[in-house]
């Protein structure tokens, strides 16, 4: 189980203390799209995530990774001037590798940050060198999400039930 342990965890993406990540030595961050930066029925970035990528920049290189298609992902890569991979299929490991030969960050320099455990923290954990989990910003999910939802309560009452992580119980 310990695969699918975050890092870190928080509520949102706005509460993720970035100043801990780059003292950690963490200098990419590859952010999920889908219900951690915007809803899954949204089409524009909201002023307060673009604002903190703004100031991110200034310390990180950005990317967001997403399963979906590089239509719904480009626009968004577009508003926050970040760099994207679509149809990266987490869990499997194609995504992060195609941003490890383009941009040659080493395992320990990355986070993953997303809101699903069977994807974005599994993958993670292999990939990268921190995880940071952050609740869904809404109850919408893709339909291929629902399968992986009923997983990640799984495992979510497991770390429950062995006091490693209790959801709403944020850390870092």
């Amino acid at each position: 189980m310990k695969k699918f342990y975050p890092t870190i965890y928080q509520k949102t993406i706005h509460d993720i203390n970035y100043q801990k990540l780059y003292a950690m030595g963490i200098r990419c961050l590859i952010f999920d799209l889908d219900n951690t930066i915007a809803l899954i029925d949204q089409k524009k970035v909201d002023r307060k995530t673009k604002k903190l990528f703004q100031d991110l920049k200034k310390d990180f290189f950005l990317v967001i990774i997403s399963n979906s298609n590089k239509k719904r992902v480009e626009p968004y890569s577009k508003m926050l001037d970040c760099d994207f991979v679509a149809s990266a299929l987490k869990p499997f490991g194609y995504g992060y590798r195609k941003i490890k030969r383009r941009y040659h960050f080493k395992k320990e320099e990355i986070a993953m940050i997303g809101d699903q455990l069977v994807t974005d923290i599994f993958v993670g954990n292999r990939m990268t060198g921190c995880t940071v989990l952050v609740d869904p910003m809404g109850k919408k999910d893709l339909k291929i999400t629902t399968f992986n939802r009923f997983i990640e309560r799984k495992i979510l009452r497991y770390f429950e039930k062995t006091n490693q992580m209790k959801k709403g119980e944020y850390y870092e």
